[in-house]
């Protein structure tokens, strides 16, 4: 799943990114509003984290267009203005969620779950393929019925094929769902990640389309 986070602050933009990294995100971190309005028009996102308070255009002006624009991308305000009055302001303004700093990170891991889980309701049910049943809010993956435990990386790369159905992903499109922007792209991850996804569900699950990339095989 990939997230949006807006954050001037160079520190803590850092440490947001590098945390929400381990816990299985796609992280594209912009410092400023405008370009964060660019990247909402061109790239899909799971969910946004959103400081109030940034150059080119403010968080309460990203927002306040997005949701004009009907957008019900899930938006977590992260910022210091700590006043009722502010809280309220910004969910108002359309926010999913408030969040005052300084915070837990733990505690702005589950907020984001939660966030992404309304906006699952709304939007993206259960994906199921044959056997296999992908839970994208829940982030669980069960096989007839019992659970299977995949990495964070192993879970992106199946949810993005069972979103396509038996359409062929690239390698380069699934780099994409694995990695943010400027991350390091590691030569054979996906490789890596298919023969995992392979070895926990069923090696007959994911083709090889020679050439072109992978795709779910036809359900038995």
């Amino acid at each position: 799943m990939r997230i949006l986070l807006v954050e001037d602050d160079p520190s803590l933009g850092a440490t947001l990114q590098s945390w929400l990294q381990l816990d299985g995100y796609a992280v594209d971190w912009v410092r400023r509003g405008d370009l964060a309005e660019t990247a909402l028009r061109t790239q899909p996102y799971q969910c946004v984290l959103l400081d109030r308070g940034l150059p080119g255009l403010s968080g309460d002006g990203l927002l306040s267009g997005l949701r004009a624009r009907r957008s019900d991308v899930p938006v977590l305000m992260i910022t210091a203005r700590d006043t009722l009055h502010d809280r309220i302001e910004g969910l108002d303004l359309g926010a999913d969620d408030y969040l005052v700093k300084p915070f837990d990170l733990e505690e702005l891991s589950a907020r984001i779950r939660a966030a992404i889980r309304r906006g699952a309701r709304q939007a993206t049910a259960v994906l199921r393929h044959g056997r296999i049943e992908l839970d994208p809010a829940a982030k669980q993956v069960r096989r007839d019925g019992e659970p299977v435990v995949l990495t964070a990386r192993e879970f992106a790369v199946l949810h993005a094929l069972m979103l396509h159905g038996q359409q062929t992903l690239s390698r380069a499109q699934l780099e994409d769902v694995l990695y943010g922007w400027g991350e390091e792209v590691e030569s054979n991850a996906v490789e890596v990640h298919v023969h995992h996804l392979r070895r926990k569900l069923g090696r007959g699950l994911i083709r090889t389309v020679r050439g072109l990339g992978y795709a779910l095989a036809p359900p038995p």
